[in-house]
């Protein structure tokens, strides 16, 4: 396979994007994955995602965006056969790059606790573990009930 090219993520990749994450471990989409919603997330975070490209076409992503104080990055995923060629660290240090150009200082990411290859890839670009911290969500509340 001929090394992947990186490029800006756009509108047009969001349907590739949601095929290469359907069938991927580690991957969990919900609404906040829908068409619309990831081109309102890309919308408000220009240049700061990328894709993965090869002759076979979209092989890797990268989500990734900031509340002007820290970024966060969603659903670096790479597929099988692009794996093990430094596919994944290109596209996370891309969008750190972004994030920092951007002047954000620290980057977050969420790593499902059963995801061993995940928790790996990213201890091995220098990531730790949080222990002093505890991940905390909650729904925001149905419009009609904020009136």
């Amino acid at each position: 396979m001929t090394p992947p090219r990186l490029s800006p993520f756009g509108a047009a990749h969001v349907s590739a994007a949601r095929a290469l994450w359907a069938g991927m471990a580690g991957v969990c989409l919900d609404a906040a994955d829908s068409p619309e919603a990831l081109a309102a997330f890309l919308s408000r975070n220009p240049g700061l995602s990328f894709v993965a490209e090869a002759d076979a076409g979209l092989v890797g992503t990268v989500l990734a965006g900031h509340d002007g104080r820290r970024g966060a990055l969603y659903h670096l995923a790479v597929a099988p056969a692009a794996r093990r060629m430094g596919t994944g660290r290109a596209l996370a240090l891309a969008a750190m790059a972004a994030l920092g150009r951007a002047g954000i200082a620290k980057v977050h990411i969420h790593v499902l606790a059963d995801n061993a290859a995940g928790l790996a890839f990213w201890a091995d670009l220098g990531w730790r573990g949080r222990p002093e911290m505890v991940l905390m969500s909650a729904p925001t509340p149905a419009p009609e009930r904020l009136a």
